[in-house]
């Protein structure tokens, strides 16, 4: 027992309080955490929490790290944390704002002022610190980055940790993720929800999804006003973005090779159109009557791949810049990025990692293949410069202060505000500036996970000495019903807002309270309960503002009242 103590503890003369010894607990620590965090119940998980609640056991019994090196890899674990959901988000952050994403992102952000709202009310009735409403508000809404950006918060505020922040989380993220997926089913009853016909809605993208996603259709030319226009045309007088993939003449039986902006449209052509599906009605009525047609009979000699954008060159080019049609005779139809499919407008700007549908004929493909690069190798190769060198940027945004009207503290957005508004910054406008930020979604979830996994280990093993004395008490318990109440109300009331207001899909609803939420386990629930990617959309479109928000919003919470 004495040699197992010591191993844990540090041998007085060897290594105690050293480098190898803090590695050792802290890799101790995550990896019963990750165990854990495998287990479920109904389906349920805690995920990467439980290396949190291991770390408060370690922290517990004084299996600790040297101050100053748990200080540095607590911040710097967040910085990666931080940093790497910045770069995942950014390519799709103001867009999100776009036609559809701008009611969703509403939706969230009420659901964000209610939750906050709540915090407040709590925060005067009951005369609880801040710091512990802070952190209660981080653990109810399951937002970590909360929680680094509140302990940052203080500490530039006091000079001082408090240690009351990760315990209030510690309690109160349970129900967090537990009340988040009570409040969709309460609202399924409330709103007295037919699965079945909120099931075929979401499949057919309507409601507010419908603006980001698109639909290929069928349509025969009968208009003659546009009879003897050309297609580029055609999209000045419709003022929509639409691409014509496939042509039939009125006087062939086979689609036309090549279609681009000067081919001239007859009466009685047929022709396959891909636009979002709100710009579908408008299309039709512009150029003439719905029609079904067996493309695959007729396409003789045409397939359609998807390829992937991996040569360095293409990034930051215009489809148009392309010339994909005029060289290689291949249509360019969608583009898949972030989970979200977008018609190939020819101004649409192309980056690393882009995946394009190309119709065409073999040969032409393999052109196109050539010219796009398609190499999953060229991908795997990380680009390590952005992420260091926006850190670096990051790091110095950090510490710029700024003053508020009615704040007499000036604000900093910390070790978690600058990291995160400079990689969102990169991810978004690096491919205009030719700049590579394109990271495989495996390697940018390693950077993710490991940052966030050396965060909640640094953060339970800092409180863990005065976990059990602080939450195991009357007010300990409190913090329980105090994060169920900032749980609960603002999602219930924004699913009544959503639906009500905005007539939004069930499944689209609830994926937009998860985003808002930044709930992980509550998006996984949703998805389980449809067959649609409703939910995943919608909490895609809505995530990196309430993240953003949520990091931002609880800083001004413990600058003005802490």
């Amino acid at each position: 027992m004495e040699l197992i103590r010591n191993l844990f503890m540090g041998f007085p003369t060897l290594w105690g309080g050293g480098v190898a010894h803090s590695v050792m607990i802290l890799s101790l620590v995550i990896s019963l955490g990750l165990l854990l965090g495998k287990i479920k119940v109904a389906n349920i998980s805690l995920g990467l929490t439980w290396v949190l609640f291991v770390g408060i056991l370690f922290g517990y019994f004084c299996f600790n790290l040297d101050d100053h090196l748990l200080h540095f890899l607590k911040e710097f674990g967040l910085i990666l944390f931080v940093y790497s959901i910045g770069l995942q988000v950014g390519p799709s952050f103001f867009s999100s704002f776009g036609k559809g994403g701008l009611q969703l992102n509403l939706l969230a952000i009420i659901t964000i002022v209610l939750s906050i709202g709540v915090t407040l009310v709590l925060f005067y009735s009951t005369g609880t610190p801040i710091t512990t409403m802070a952190g209660i508000l981080s653990g109810a809404v399951t937002n970590t980055p909360g929680l680094g950006a509140a302990q940052q918060a203080n500490s530039d505020l006091n000079g001082i940790d408090a240690p009351e922040i990760a315990a209030s989380y510690a309690a109160a993220y349970p129900i967090g993720v537990v009340g988040a997926i009570l409040c969709f089913l309460l609202l399924r009853y409330i709103l007295r929800i037919h699965t079945a016909r909120e099931e075929e809605a979401a499949k057919r993208g309507l409601g507010a999804t419908e603006e980001l996603t698109v639909r290929p259709f069928s349509v025969r030319v009968k208009n003659t006003q546009i009879v003897g226009k050309c297609v580029r045309e055609i999209g000045e007088i419709s003022q929509r973005d639409f691409v014509i993939s496939r042509m039939v003449k009125a006087d062939a039986d086979r689609p036309t090779d090549v279609i681009n902006g000067a081919t001239v449209l007859g009466l009685n052509d047929e022709l396959l159109i891909t636009a979002a599906p709100h710009d579908i009605e408008a299309i039709i009525a512009c150029l003439g009557e719905p029609v079904t047609v067996d493309w695959e009979k007729c396409d003789k000699g045409h397939i359609s791949r998807r390829i992937l954008i991996t040569r360095p060159e293409i990034n930051g080019k215009t489809i148009a810049q392309l010339n994909i049609r005029s060289q290689f005779g291949a249509n360019i139809t969608h583009v898949y990025r972030s989970g979200v499919e977008l018609v190939a407008a020819p101004h649409l700007q192309l980056q690393m990692g882009d995946k394009v549908t190309v119709v065409g004929t073999e040969l032409a493909i393999s052109h196109t293949e050539k010219r796009l690069g398609n190499s999953l190798k060229r991908l795997n190769i990380p680009n390590l410069i952005p992420i260091f060198l926006g850190i670096a940027f990051g790091c110095l945004l950090a510490n710029i202060p700024f003053y508020l009207p009615g704040i007499p503290q000036p604000l900093k957005l910390g070790l978690t505000g600058g990291p995160l508004i400079v990689a969102i910054l990169i991810g978004c406008l690096g491919p205009k500036f030719r700049l590579i930020t394109y990271n495989t979604i495996s390697s940018n979830l390693m950077i993710r996970e490991i940052g966030l996994c050396i965060f909640l280990a640094c953060v339970g093993l800092g409180t863990g000495k005065d976990f059990v004395t602080t939450v195991f008490t009357a007010n300990g318990l409190s913090w329980v019903g105090y994060g169920a109440l900032i749980t609960i109300v603002p999602l219930l009331i924004g699913g009544l807002i959503g639906r009500y207001v905005f007539h939004l899909n069930y499944y689209t609803l609830i994926g937009v309270l998860a985003g808002a939420n930044t709930n992980p386990p509550a998006l996984r629930y949703a998805n389980d309960l449809t067959t649609s990617d409703s939910p995943a959309v919608a909490y895609a479109t809505v995530y990196p503002f309430a993240m953003f928000l949520r990091i931002i919003t609880i800083q001004i919470l413990i600058l003005t009242l802490g």
